[in-house]
């Protein structure tokens, strides 16, 4: 803003002053809300004017036609449904909450409307983009696994909403392409769970300890030695620290292997840190802790997964923890304690799936935003289920994408 005298005439002659300087003395940001518009989609018809005249011939006609909506008979635009999503998946902000600030901008509706808009769009529009990445996810011989408690309040398994039902995570490692974060809604944590999504999966998964992982067909496992850590750290003492420093040691050696190829890292590995885990887990093993104290958990916790433990010695693209995974869910623990639960299964699977895209968009260094407008604008209008080959041009990693929503 620009900030003249009230007054350019000179109090001494009484002449017209000219500019002599000026200088910025502050800045300031300033706050433009956005604005709600209605637009009105109106198809315009031609005709030829010549060949009516002529009566042998029937009369040629055009018409425009107006893009598929991604709703049909809702007012919803691609941007409002954009803005919907983003601001429940990636600022947290429950539907509920978001009602009063769609009718400051002069769009009436409540949180059942905002709920049945993020179905319908996550079911039509962002379930075939998931479909697919899910192949290429299953496609590839290394995942990380993890999960993560939710509600649901209307169940089909008869249980309460009190009872935990669960989102399951599935992240691909960076050594194998572009990563691919999926989420997956689901009533137990069963291992029936993982073996439906893992099906015609074969490989190395990468998880804590618990039970539901093991004994899977084509399968292996590689356990994570971040959990370890916690174990012997909870061990609060002399034992408890040298459990800890061993560990420790692993991930010193791993921070120096970080950006190694994963044959140089395997190689640096057995020279460097499979002399540590041979050690620690000789020390454990010839160790008198029994009981059920906090050490004695700690080394039968080890001594029960050694060979999922060991794992990571003879592969270079696999982790030494699930850190990824467990990150990759932390997005879900926060926005929980915001969402508070799922009224219906069909709203946790639609979680999932904005969840999905949501991180899978961050990895790749995508505006989740501006993807998603991308997605709901221009899915509705190609022919999707008949070329399913089109969706991989709306794959996070497409040139496409990148060329047109990245950060």
């Amino acid at each position: 803003m620009h900030h003249h005298p009230a007054n350019t005439q000179c109090d001494c002659c009484q002449g017209q002053m000219t500019a002599a300087g000026m200088t910025i003395v502050r800045e300031e940001a300033k706050f433009i809300p956005a604005t709600m518009k209605r637009v009105q989609h109106i198809e315009h018809a031609y005709e030829c004017r010549l060949c009516k005249k002529d009566t042998n011939q029937k009369a040629q006609i055009k018409r425009g036609k107006a893009p598929q909506g991604a709703i049909q008979r809702s007012i919803a635009g691609p941007t409002v449904l954009a803005k919907l999503i983003y601001d429940k998946f990636i600022q947290y902000l429950p539907l509920y909450r978001q009602v009063k600030e769609w009718e400051r901008y002069g769009l009436l509706t409540n949180d059942k409307n905002l709920s049945n808009w993020v179905i319908r769009v996550a079911e039509d529009w962002l379930l075939p983009v998931y479909e697919l990445m899910k192949q290429i996810l299953t496609a590839k011989s290394i995942l990380h696994v993890d999960e993560t408690y939710a509600q649901i309040i209307n169940r089909s398994d008869g249980k309460s909403g009190q009872s935990n039902a669960y989102n399951w995570v599935f992240r691909s490692v960076p050594s194998q392409g572009p990563i691919i974060v999926l989420f997956q809604s689901a009533l137990s944590r069963g291992r029936s769970v993982l073996e439906e999504f893992t099906a015609g999966f074969k490989g190395t998964v990468i998880c804590d300890g618990y039970s539901a992982y093991g004994n899977l067909p084509n399968i292996t496992f590689a356990n994570c030695w971040a959990h370890v850590r916690r174990y012997w750290l909870k061990a609060d003492s002399k034992n408890g620290e040298i459990g800890v420093d061993y560990c420790d040691q692993l991930y010193r050696l791993e921070r120096e292997f970080k950006h190694f190829s994963p044959s140089k890292r395997r190689k640096a590995r057995q020279k460097y840190s499979k002399p540590i885990v041979e050690k620690f887990l000789k020390w454990v093993d010839e160790s008198p802790f029994f009981g059920k104290n906090a050490l004695a958990t700690a080394a039968d916790y080890t001594l029960n997964r050694v060979k999922e433990l060991k794992a990571f010695l003879f592969d270079g693209r696999i982790e030494i923890d699930n850190n990824p995974a467990e990150n990759a869910i932390r997005p879900n623990v926060i926005g929980r304690k915001n969402w508070l639960f799922s009224v219906s299964e069909a709203g946790a699977k639609a979680n999932a799936l904005c969840l999905s895209l949501a991180e899978t968009a961050k990895a790749n260094g995508i505006d989740f935003y501006q993807y998603l407008v991308k997605l709901i604008t221009e899915l509705p209008n190609l022919p999707i289920h008949q070329q399913p080959v089109i969706l991989n041009d709306y794959l996070p990693w497409s040139k496409n994408i990148q060329a047109t929503c990245a950060k």
